[in-house]
């Protein structure tokens, strides 16, 4: 039985929670989108999942921002962030409509090309704003996911058993908004803390900031909207896009959740960008708060060696320019 009052109290206070980053929300032609940002160097934007906000890399940012400049945004709808009304094509939750304020909030801050590091949903709205505005994306990490188009076309009922909330809230609205409203404590708690990776990941600072977000109906409906977008136009733009994406992609995945049971990560993942290398970590689902060390010992190279690889070849298109 999933008792939210008994989850909260078992979860641990972080010894440090996002120390030394400061809050934000920036105004985006008309939308709203709410960051952390610490350190100084090369950018780093890093996108969160569902249902959780940019809390989920308190243990991960600090570390990144000893050498870069990291930005945690909430994504639309989530969060801090902004939750537009949509319409019947789900336009407004889009990965290309979010992706459009994130560049917007990278523009804002100064950042003319950056890094990105997502999980599960903000991956997917990574891999949109990678396709759509590839002289941005300097390389991609991911956490978790395969491209959602490709994770849809073979997926199985083993898959859909597992990850059932996928099938769920693209139910028309407000069928699933009006029964996760009646207990989104349970409903957040039942969704992310019954998963394969067995100990409760979440700090109590972040599952506070979590549970306290979720609440409000208008997130549930807005998260809601992001599935059904990724069922219906994500997939349209999935399928209307050039092939492949031109940087580094790094894909990680756990080993105990779902992705390693029912997909081969490497190969679907390769079926959309040319330089794809990964594999995956001990863990389920939410490795940036399981694992974080093992998560940090992939990206920390992965994102040092694509700047190293930049600052060379900056010289050569300084030169090229002037010519």
């Amino acid at each position: 039985m999933i008792d939210p009052v008994r989850i909260l109290s078992d979860a641990p206070y972080a010894e440090t929670f996002f120390d030394g980053f400061d809050e934000k929300l920036l105004s985006i032609d008309g939308s709203e989108v709410f960051v952390r940002i610490g350190g100084n160097g090369p950018a780093i934007l890093l996108l969160h999942g569902y249902p959780q906000t940019s809390a989920m890399w308190h243990k991960i940012a600090p570390v990144l921002a000893e050498r870069y400049t990291v930005v945690c945004a909430d994504l639309r709808g989530y969060g801090r962030s902004a939750k537009p009304i949509s319409d019947a094509h789900h336009n407004a939750y889009s990965k290309r409509a979010v992706a459009t304020d994130l560049v917007g909030a990278m523009d804002a801050l100064g950042h003319e090309r950056f890094l990105i590091g997502a999980h599960d949903r903000g991956a997917r709205v990574a891999h949109r704003l990678a396709a759509d505005h590839p002289d941005k994306v300097l390389g991609l990490a991911t956490l978790d996911i395969a491209p959602t188009r490709e994770m849809y076309a073979e997926a199985t009922s083993a898959f859909a058993a597992a990850y059932w909330h996928w099938y769920w809230l693209i139910q028309p609205s407000p069928m699933p908004e009006r029964m996760i409203g009646a207990n989104p404590d349970y409903y957040w708690c039942k969704k992310c803390c019954s998963g394969s990776a067995g100990a409760l990941p979440f700090d109590r600072q972040a599952l506070d900031e979590y549970l306290a977000a979720f609440r409000d109906p208008a997130v549930i409906h807005a998260s809601c909207e992001d599935y059904r977008a990724a069922y219906g136009i994500d997939i349209a733009h999935d399928d209307a896009d050039p092939m492949p994406l031109p940087m580094p992609v790094l894909a990680l995945w756990g080993d105990k959740g779902a992705i390693e049971a029912h997909f081969n990560c490497l190969s679907l993942w390769r079926k959309r960008a040319s330089d794809v290398r990964g594999r995956s970590l001990p863990g389920g689902h939410y490795l940036a708060e399981e694992c974080p060390g093992a998560v940090l010992a992939e990206w920390q190279p992965f994102f040092k060696q694509i700047v190293e690889a930049g600052a060379e070849q900056a010289p050569q298109l300084e030169a090229a320019k002037r010519a």
